[in-house]
């Protein structure tokens, strides 16, 4: 170990004069404190704005989709009305989805018309929608609303018959019949 200790003197004897030695000034603790106690300006988060900004903007624009879906979802109405055009709309919506089934190029133009004449349904529907809305409900008004419904499923299920009937035909165009 003395050895070693004097290794080290002749190393500080050999840079005796080369050391930069230099004296803190006296208030050079008194700088650092103040330093280390100075509030230290807060970060900015701006991800925690933009997450919070981007869920406002999704709430905001389901909230429009939201509200414009079709009138028929009215809450003014009894429930036994509400039931009635629940039922009546999973039917139609059933036959609507059997329909977009049997797409394909040969019956494209039928299906494009029944679409075509469903909006027209749709329309008529809105307008009784509305008419329940402003008068409040009565026999005539909900006869209107059934039939309207009726009209859109029998319809529907006579276009899906017409295609059956079409596809049957397309096959047995070679065979003849007694």
């Amino acid at each position: 170990m003395k050895k070693e200790n004097d290794d080290l003197d002749q190393l500080f004897e050999k840079f005796e004069n080369q050391w930069d030695v230099k004296r803190m000034n006296a208030d050079h603790q008194v700088d650092f404190l103040n330093k280390l106690n100075k509030k230290q300006p807060k970060k900015k988060n701006y991800a925690v704005w933009a997450i919070a900004a981007s869920i406002v903007v999704l709430l905001g624009v389901s909230l429009f989709f939201n509200n414009n879906e079709k009138p028929k979802e009215f809450k003014f109405a009894s429930r036994e009305t509400q039931r009635t055009d629940s039922i009546f709309s999973i039917l139609i919506d059933n036959e609507l989805v059997k329909l977009k089934e049997k797409s394909s190029p040969e019956n494209e133009q039928i299906i494009n018309d029944a679409l075509k004449q469903m909006k027209v349904f749709d329309a008529d529907y809105s307008k009784i929608i509305k008419e329940v809305q402003k008068n409040g409900e009565n026999k005539q008004i909900i006869y209107a609303m059934i039939s309207n419904l009726q009209t859109r499923i029998s319809f529907l299920q006579t276009v899906l018959q017409r295609i059956e009937e079409n596809e049957k035909f397309k096959n047995t165009t070679d065979e003849k019949t007694l």
